[in-house]
């Protein structure tokens, strides 16, 4: 049986893995970033992924994608892309490493959450959107440090469990030679994308986040461009392209000070120990 389901799920993730590759270059009006993320998330999680690339993200027609993508869920559908494809591309690459070192569970997730937060914040997050911080790398990881942490604790709060879970379930789950390595990793993908919304959606809703940015003159007459960072909001053309000052303002990207940063985070790794606590009392987790 689960063998069926496995084969049935990785031709579906290759379908709607074709399906949005030929999208992401005939229709859609995004950053290469944008698209890239929505290409490694349904690599990721499969016809799950296309489900919510067809309802956030892609353009319906010419002139269309602003409006389609302005609701707030469906921002922070997309801003949780940059997260879950940063996060996931590092902890599926330690998870393929990590059973050659014949380590415990316990410090193959502490390895796993380490690659993830590393590619998820200097690679996904810095890395790739530093443009929009005048091209200042520091700036750019500085910026997106809290965000990404928040995000990165949501995450984990799901795949670890399901990872640990799983693993104990499919024993041959550990070795990616074998396609339930790949099965498991694409359902912990799903979990944590699933754990790490709410996070994503309060992000985005008071600013702290970007959601998904119509780039400037590839949708027609689309006046209204998504949020733009606080960086390139009050003199960049480009980004405020047909509005007024008014909403230029409202697109500006907020931030919180250090004490509320703090809570915050803080907040997030209660809630990750808290899903490891509970991991624990159903598959034990060793160190």
């Amino acid at each position: 049986m689960l063998t069926g389901a496995m084969l049935v799920w990785f031709i579906l993730t290759g379908l709607s893995l074709v399906f949005v590759i030929w999208d992401s270059i005939t229709n859609a009006p995004t950053s290469w970033v944008q698209r890239l993320a929505w290409v490694l998330v349904i690599l990721y999680t499969g016809v799950i992924g296309l489900i919510f690339y067809l309802l956030t993200c892609r353009r319906p027609f010419p002139g269309g994608h602003d409006q389609f993508t302005r609701a707030t869920w469906k921002q922070s559908v997309n801003s949780e892309m940059h997260c879950l494809a940063g996060d996931a591309t590092g902890i599926l690459i330690a998870a393929s490493i990590v059973p050659t070192l014949g380590l415990t569970n316990g410090w193959d997730s502490i390895i796993e959450y380490l690659a993830g937060f590393v590619c998820g914040l200097f690679i996904f997050q810095a890395l790739m959107m530093r443009n929009m911080y005048q091209g200042n790398y520091l700036k750019a990881v500085g910026k997106t440090f809290f965000a990404e942490t928040v995000s990165m604790n949501m995450v984990m709060a799901g795949m670890i469990p399901a990872m640990v879970i799983l693993t104990s379930l499919w024993p041959n789950s550990e070795d990616p030679s074998n396609a339930t390595f790949w099965f498991r990793m694409s359902l912990a993908s799903i979990v944590g994308g699933i754990t790490a919304y709410p996070i994503n959606y309060w992000l985005v809703k008071n600013h702290l986040k970007h959601g998904c940015m119509t780039l400037p003159g590839k949708d027609g007459a689309a006046p209204n461009l998504g949020h733009c960072s606080h960086e390139c909001a009050p003199n960049s053309a480009p980004h405020t392209y047909g509005t007024s000052q008014a909403e230029t303002h409202k697109m500006e990207m907020h931030s919180l000070s250090i004490m509320e940063s703090s809570i915050w985070i803080t907040g997030t790794f209660i809630v990750l120990f808290l899903a490891i606590y509970v991991t624990d009392k159903i598959t034990p987790i060793y160190f």
